[in-house]
């Protein structure tokens, strides 16, 4: 037959919240009693009434991390448990924020009872004077992540043993929170020793006195606080498309806003290549928008939202890097694309008629050049050596000069044709994007003749009545102050 381990609570606060069946139990107990630590005003008194203890207190001072002194805990209560059974005492309730008491739980080598307690959440509720009613969130201070806090809610911070923690918390809440948003100190809820103290978020880690029984309690966020979450731009968004909204956007379509998309994408990437933090973000944040007001416009329809946008690309994202969520191991970058295009074919179920097809048909002509050649490539159709592609556009500049001279416009225009499409396979070959350098080409012209307007308007001259020669000597100028 198993040994038993019987978990007891011992509450929140003094004595006068511990149960009398508990104290009994405890008092006439002729098992070993443990507990998870003797900083608690109970102990204080059983222990004067000649009730002994086993504590875990010197795990706190060997151990650096809380999760290691949970594990050693249980570790050392589970081998007292093969000869004995045996009382393990923690502070409130067993089931409330007691990871050791979680762990042993999910172990099946010895059984383990919960005898009760009173927890310190109804004290705490009524210290506050709050309804949990109303959406209620209690998070470990030790150990939590910013993105599952719930803004929105009651939110109480329990576990805050020290200033550390204290630290810890008031940094991940100041992510999301002004720094002068108030929060309640809570210490020993519901006894004689009860101390409630509301001070400004960014002082929180400042002078506060916190022990085993304090407590910090995060009142929720007005709207206007909140507007970096995604929920908040979800609820904006539906509100504009909403019956009292904006009139623009309740009558926009997919098909009306084809191009804005567009035009914010290329925004975009002006921003990028202006190396402009600013106008990244607020960029981004346009080219959000259109996402946003598609998936609004689709579950206005009925059709999809914008949780189908977010679960198409989250379950995407991770079919496609098993070397990452999964056990395929890959050693480059090669092996990843290579798997990429593998597992693309595979997740679209489709048999294409060509390598070249699944491109969007709206792509720039000399991006989409750039593409066709990157597909042909990846199965060995490319060049091998890079004077073929410069001898190449040699063979296309003479056609097109034999076209000129034959005044055929329109062999003409396929042979300007050809000539772009081998420089596009040369910016390849070298791994340059021939978009982006004809970009930062239109870029260069727009400063240089910029500059010519410039300085002749600084002349007081007219540039449809300028020669080409002063032109010349200003767009020289600009050259040379690059």
């Amino acid at each position: 037959m198993k040994n038993r381990i019987e978990v007891i609570g011992l509450g929140a606060g003094d004595m006068d919240q511990l149960p009398l069946g508990i104290y009994r139990k405890l008092t006439d107990s002729t098992s070993p009693i443990f507990v998870r630590t003797l900083d608690h005003p109970v102990i204080e008194t059983l222990a004067e009434e000649g009730i002994t203890f086993s504590s875990f207190d010197y795990l706190y001072e060997q151990q650096t991390e809380f999760e290691s002194v949970y594990h050693e805990i249980v570790q050392v209560l589970l081998e007292q448990a093969k000869s004995t059974d045996l009382i393990y005492a923690v502070p409130g309730h067993p089931m409330l924020a007691e990871k050791t008491v979680q762990l042993l739980v999910e172990q099946s080598d010895v059984d383990v009872d919960i005898i009760g307690g009173q927890s310190y959440l109804d004290a705490l509720f009524a210290s506050l004077k709050i309804d949990p009613i109303d959406g209620f969130q209690f998070v470990d201070g030790t150990g939590f992540n910013r993105s599952q806090l719930d803004y929105r809610h009651h939110i109480v911070f329990c576990q805050v043993y020290d200033r550390f923690i204290a630290s810890d918390v008031k940094l991940a809440l100041l992510e999301d929170l002004p720094a002068d948003h108030p929060v309640t100190i809570i210490d020993a809820a519901g006894s004689k020793d009860e101390k409630v103290v509301t001070i400004p978020l960014e002082e929180l880690d400042h002078s506060m006195e916190v022990s085993n029984l304090t407590s910090v309690y995060i009142p929720p966020a007005s709207d206007n606080v909140l507007n970096h979450t995604f929920t908040r731009l979800r609820e904006v968004i539906a509100t504009l498309r909403g019956p009292n909204g904006c009139p623009w956007d309740q009558k926009q379509t997919h098909e009306s806003l084809r191009e804005y998309a567009i035009e914010e994408v290329y925004e975009l990437i002006d921003a990028i290549n202006e190396q402009d933090d600013d106008g990244i973000i607020e960029e981004l944040g346009d080219v959000l928008l259109q996402i946003m007001l598609h998936s609004q416009i689709g579950e206005d329809a009925g059709y999809f939202t914008v949780d189908d946008v977010i679960r198409s690309i989250t379950d995407k994202m991770i079919f496609r890097h098993p070397h990452v969520f999964s056990d395929v191991n890959v050693a480059s970058v090669d092996e990843v694309l290579t798997n990429w295009d593998t597992l693309k074919k595979q997740e679209k179920g489709e048999v294409r008629k060509s390598l070249l097809d699944g491109g969007p048909k709206s792509l720039p002509a000399l991006a989409k050049a750039y593409k066709l050649q990157k597909k042909a490539a990846k199965v060995g159709f490319d060049w091998e050596d890079v004077t073929d592609i410069w001898n190449k556009l040699d063979e296309e500049i003479r056609e097109v000069k034999e076209a000129i001279a034959a005044n055929d416009t329109d062999n003409m225009e396929k042979e300007f044709g050809d000539v772009l499409f081998v420089l596009a396979n040369l910016a390849r070959f070298y791994q340059l994007n021939p978009e982006n350098a004809l970009n930062l080409t239109n870029k260069k012209f727009m400063n240089r003749f910029t500059y010519i307007e410039e300085q002749l308007k600084q002349n007081g001259k007219d540039i449809t009545k300028t020669s080409l020669k002063e032109m010349d000597f200003y767009w020289d100028q600009a050259k040379e102050r690059e």
